[in-house]
């Protein structure tokens, strides 16, 4: 009804109630009724040691580190400081470009739900994501005492930084100061590589680690996805070289080894007064635009895991006709990784960003996955979409780089806490992350290797 009335119009708000079935003993019937039912659930809830007010409790996340007792804390950092900070977005400077971008095949962008197609798994590439010191390109730059730069990064680090504020999941990065340079880098055997899946969502998943959407299990699910969906989707028919077309990587992997092709842009930005930061980005596809030139794809997959247990969207339901709605549900359980996605694409220059839906076979089971369809955005135009403060983003990464450059040689660690918003920066002292035996003993190392 209209304001005012009570379900009435204006000027009705005198009259008296109706009668239900024409006795007011039935409405005081019901009212009793209705009081009994909460009596009885709230006397069943405490015969369960619970009020009927009393909501589960909170989960405890793990750090993504054991913190060790002789490291110091030099800063803590509120996220609510770090979304009022603003900087303008500094011009890129394009330095080098590596590896050979394989064509997009736009017969993937013609899958429905209807008309589903398997995702292709067992086909998939190692994606060697080489850390910043290990970058065979930047650490030529670096090894330049004459060079312009004096802070190297990559597209994935930058990302995290930028988007912190929308993380709840732990996460770390190595702060290394060696004379005036300055280098963020991710852990060894640190799941910083790994996609996390509903990280933001109410739903958390089950907290048994044999569970399939047990929070851990869902990442390396998620991972398996993005990197077999961006290795599915190209095709080496109209593949565009770069300057220097081989990969920069295939030392690492091996003269024999199949690595997964991708185009690498080597980019600088001026970040103040004598502060250069030069970072390595990617982009997976290349497709052809309408004037017949080149466009630049950053590729990723969204996963639907159990629509039941997480209480989202049924994909397969809705996805052709509320996409919008599909995607707003996405960016509240995921609002981080589309945070970074997007940051990357922008980082790296890309032309457009390309993502993927792809679905469970079936809810119980996570190693058979199809593909739905796809979506085209452009990522300045996306990030408005997804309400993302690009100038409060690299604000944010500034304010971290300007703090690291103050501090004295040595080796730092930026952990996000895993359950409060803030980051804290440690020195690590001689004792540095961990000793020879934990690492040996490091059961995560073990399970990752060198790819995804």
């Amino acid at each position: 009804g209209r304001w005012g009335g009570r379900g009435g119009r204006w000027g009705d708000q005198d009259k008296q109630p109706e009668k239900i079935g024409g006795n007011n003993r039935n409405l005081q019937k019901a009212r009793q009724q209705g009081l009994r039912g909460k009596w009885n659930k709230t006397r069943a809830a405490a015969q369960q040691g619970m009020r009927w007010s009393d909501r589960p409790p909170t989960r405890i996340r793990e750090a993504s580190i054991e913190v060790r007792s002789e490291w110091k804390v030099l800063e803590q950092i509120n996220f609510s400081d770090l979304q009022k900070m603003t900087w303008q977005v500094p011009e890129p400077e394009e330095v080098q470009a590596c590896g050979t971008v394989h064509a997009f095949d736009r017969t993937f962008d013609r899958i429905t739900p209807k008309s589903e197609k398997p995702l292709n798994a067992s086909e998939s590439r190692p994606i060697y994501k080489a850390s910043t010191s290990d970058d065979p390109v930047l650490d030529d730059a670096a090894a330049d005492e004459a060079g312009p730069y004096n802070v190297f990064a990559t597209d994935a680090i930058m990302a995290a930084i930028m988007a912190a504020p929308r993380s709840s999941y732990s996460w770390d990065i190595v702060v290394t100061r060696a004379g005036s340079r300055l280098y963020l880098d991710k852990r060894d055997h640190s799941p910083f590589d790994y996609e996390t899946c509903n990280e933001t969502a109410h739903e958390q998943g089950d907290e048994d680690k044999e569970s399939i959407n047990n929070p851990w299990n869902l990442s390396q699910e998620a991972t398996r996805i993005n990197s077999s969906f961006q290795q599915q989707v190209i095709t080496t028919e109209g593949a565009v070289p770069f300057d220097k077309p081989a990969h920069p990587f295939a030392q690492i992997a091996g003269p024999d080894a199949p690595i997964a092709p991708a185009g690498f842009r080597y980019r600088s930005w001026q970040m103040g007064e004598h502060v250069k930061l030069l970072a390595r980005t990617q982009v997976e596809a290349v497709t052809k635009g309408k004037q017949d030139e080149s466009l630049f794809l950053s590729v990723h997959a969204l996963n639907e895991t159990d629509p039941k247990v997480f209480n989202t969207i049924d994909w397969r339901q809705k996805l052709e006709s509320q996409r919008g709605a599909v995607l707003a549900t996405e960016l509240k359980n995921n609002s981080y990784k589309l945070a970074k996605w997007t940051l990357q694409s922008l980082l790296a220059g890309a032309d457009l960003l390309k993502l993927g839906y792809i679905s469970r076979v079936h809810p119980k089971n996570a190693d058979r996955h199809v593909i739905l369809g796809t979506q085209t955005y452009k990522p300045k135009e996306f990030a408005t979409q997804v309400n993302l403060n690009v100038p409060n983003a690299w604000a944010i990464l500034k304010a971290v780089i300007d703090m690291c450059l103050k501090l004295p040689e040595g080796k730092y660690l930026l952990l996000k806490d895993p359950n409060k918003p803030l980051i804290r920066l440690y020195e690590l002292g001689e004792a540095g992350l961990y000793n020879e035996e934990e690492e040996d003993d490091d059961d995560l190392g073990d399970d990752q290797g060198d790819d995804d």
